[in-house]
């Protein structure tokens, strides 16, 4: 009674936050972060404890066969809806289908071939590999796909290493003793049901958790960065710069000002849409051009920023001359038209500077720098000189001309 009395909660809870995963699926533009793959998963497993429930003692029947195929197609389901959760396009229900013919076909010959125990015994092994894998998957992602979601990974893990070893168990114990195993009131079935029924209580939160998670990072990261060409803004700048001199041993930064040369001119006779073609190629070349780890900003119209960490200023000219001689010998088409735009770029470097604190000095010192290089004719680079403090606007700068 108490067996039946858990199962019955089990489903509630399932069909409860399946109604809500898709209610939330439905509210998400495009991409729903598989949380309509999640609803489909909780309904498959609410369906499959309704048919233990109606089916009461171990049988071979067809809704047995069917119980078997919902309970291994649900943890699939939350499987691909994890995989959409990351960005992977996947399909739900060519992945079910074949796997319940399968399936299906595979209860058949065991239960013909070898008889009920070994029916149920495989699909307690078939839930122990599916669930080790999914564990192994876990524990992958937090050293790859989901770094950022390290404490919440780890606490999957657990939970689904968890029914993995219960699912193991199971198994043992049906080998051992037989179908007599699966009573429901047994106590091995009580604590499986116990266990089950408080997955069911924590897990869809944590999975709404992550969704709400995803979401605050996606609009962070939004008001971090220029929505034209994707390059951190100027608060997106500030901010990853704060992160980096919290590293024990951050080197000094060096900072390039690019500001694409006679861009009015090109805005007032190619049109705003050439402008922003501009914009958005000298963009890609310079996220292209960077090294990696390296910091890519728009602040301004036709004015960009790239940090250089990790280097010296040797290096740091080296990239500039990089960039200048990218963008002039990039040919940008202009939509609508035959024609094809070149421009070029003027680029002013700051000295190495020290702290996220120190970024204004160093845009104020690499600004003056570029002015001068407009000055002297443009499509050339400007290292500002300066002595000791970076925070002086009365400095005298040395002229680089390539």
């Amino acid at each position: 009674m108490v067996a039946s009395i858990l199962v019955g909660m089990l489903c509630a809870h399932l069909l409860c936050f399946s109604g809500m995963f898709l209610l939330i699926s439905r509210r998400l533009p495009g991409n729903r972060m598989g949380m309509d793959y999640f609803a489909v998963g909780n309904l498959l497993l609410a369906s499959a404890y309704i048919l233990q429930l109606v089916e009461g003692v171990p049988a071979w029947s067809v809704m047995s066969v069917v119980n078997h195929t919902l309970t291994l197609a649900a943890p699939i389901a939350y499987w691909l809806g994890a995989m959409r959760f990351f960005g992977r396009q996947v399909r739900l229900w060519r992945w079910l289908i074949v796997f319940s013919v399968v399936y299906g076909v595979a209860q058949l010959l065991m239960q013909w071939s070898v008889g009920p125990t070994a029916r149920y015994a495989m699909l307690a092994a078939t839930a122990t590999m599916l669930f080790f894998a999914m564990t192994i998957t876990v524990i992958y992602g937090v050293r790859t796909f989901a770094k950022d979601l390290h404490g919440e990974m780890i606490f999957f893990a657990l939970l689904i290493g968890g029914i993995c070893v219960l699912n193991a168990l199971k198994f043992l114990k049906i080998v051992d003793d037989g179908l007599d195993a699966l009573h429901m009131a047994s106590r091995f079935q009580m604590i499986f049901y116990i266990y089950m029924s408080t997955l069911a209580t924590i897990v869809p939160p944590s999975i709404v958790w992550l969704v709400l998670r995803r979401l605050t990072d996606n609009l962070r990261n939004m008001a971090a960065r220029d929505p034209m060409t994707d390059l951190l803004n100027r608060r997106g700048l500030s901010e990853a710069l704060q992160l980096y001199f919290k590293a024990r041993n951050a080197a000094p930064a060096y900072l390039l000002l690019m500001d694409v040369d006679h861009f009015k001119r090109i805005n007032d006779t190619y049109g705003h849409q050439a402008g922003d073609e501009v914009i958005c190629q000298v963009a890609d070349l310079l996220r292209s051009t960077v090294r990696r780890g390296d910091l890519t900003s728009r602040i301004g119209g036709e004015e960009f920023v790239a940090i250089c960490l990790e280097t010296d200023s040797e290096g740091v000219v080296h990239l500039a001359e990089r960039l200048r001689a990218g963008v002039e010998g990039q040919a940008i088409k202009v939509a609508g038209s035959d024609h094809q735009l070149r421009c070029t770029v003027t680029i002013g470097i700051s000295p190495h500077f020290y702290g996220a604190h120190a970024l204004e000095d160093a845009l104020r010192q690499a600004d003056s720098a570029l002015y001068r290089g407009k000055a002297a004719g443009r499509n050339r680079i400007e290292v500002a000189n300066i002595s000791d403090s970076i925070s002086t606007e009365n400095t005298e700068y040395a002229v680089v001309n390539v």
